[in-house]
């Protein structure tokens, strides 16, 4: 007779078979089915070391708004240098993390990717400022575009948007510098926070804008203007994609759009393949798009079914 016990969780413990069950998963993670970078265990990124180091360089940036609210003009630089400091160190760990799974990198060994993960380190600090001045612009073409917004501090602590935008020029920068496994977890986690979708790869200029935010996706490889506002749910992506001659997917090829200067899409639309949207043109909400428009152009969902008739 078997005499269950308890293990300490309120839940009557039995017994599983667990022996045949363990030995059949070790074969497939250690032989039929192994996915390891190059058959080896590495250490991941971590995902909550990552949301720190964000929160902590969003404190650097704009200290007052995302780290301390009763910094004084005494304290303030000390603060930032000291966030400064433990923010680099923690993200240096990260990067050295991530390039452990980049191929160029297959056969450093661990003082080599350490050193390179301090010089793209040091190389994202040094960017730290134009990441400031762009996400500002951005701040203000929110404010500006928006007429519900009543102040800047609104914008920045109740934006989505603009949460968003902030993680995707962290992880553009570091996607720049050589570390894309860090920067796509950063878009991961700004993604699970906000609804918005970017991946950090894409060229976005200055003065963006993204209203409501929930639903926007823009894909690896489009090219954005400067002044250039979305709203929800809109979708700049690919239309299709290239295959090699065995079948496999062509990766890294442009195949999303290029939205020009002061261009506006509305809610729902869908921008699809490697086309331009000229600049300062209107995309209608909902509007299905796979084909390139001029300079202030006005499309809406009425304009496309006259064309399609």
């Amino acid at each position: 007779m078997t005499i269950d016990t308890f293990d300490g969780t309120g839940v009557r413990a039995s017994h599983w078979n667990l022996g045949p069950v363990i030995e059949q998963l070790r074969t497939s993670r250690e032989a039929t089915h192994n996915i390891r970078h190059q058959g080896k265990v590495r250490e991941l990124p971590s995902r909550e070391a990552l949301v720190a180091i964000v929160d902590g360089i969003s404190a650097v940036l704009f200290p007052t708004h995302y780290g301390r609210p009763n910094l004084t003009d005494e304290s303030i630089d000390y603060f930032v240098g000291d966030t400064l400091n433990t923010t680099l160190n923690r993200l240096s760990e990260q990067v050295r993390r991530g390039l452990q799974f980049d191929k160029q990198f297959d056969g450093l060994d661990e003082e080599a990717l350490t050193q390179k993960a301090h010089a793209i380190t040091r190389e994202f600090a040094a960017g730290l400022p134009q990441v400031r001045a762009l996400l500002v612009s951005d701040v203000h073409a929110a404010f500006a575009g928006d007429p519900a917004a009543t102040s800047i501090a609104e914008i920045m602590l109740c934006y989505p948007g603009t949460i968003a935008i902030l993680h995707y020029r962290i992880a553009h920068l570091l996607h720049k510098l050589g570390s894309p496994f860090i920067a796509r977890l950063i878009s991961d986690i700004a993604h699970t926070k906000t609804g918005v979708d970017i991946h950090p790869a894409a060229t976005i200029g200055a003065s963006f804008f993204i209203d409501h935010g929930t639903g926007v996706v823009i894909g690896e490889t489009a090219i954005l203007g400067q002044g250039v506002r979305l709203y929800q749910h809109v979708t700049l992506g690919a239309k299709r994609f290239p295959l090699d001659a065995s079948g496999a997917l062509i990766k890294g090829t442009p195949r999303h759009p290029i939205v020009e200067d002061d261009v506006v899409i509305y809610a729902g639309a869908t921008v699809l393949g490697r086309i331009t949207i000229g600049a300062g043109s209107t995309i209608g909400g909902n509007v299905w798009l796979t084909q390139s428009v001029p300079p202030n152009s006005n499309v809406s969902q009425a304009l496309m079914r006259n064309e399609c008739r």
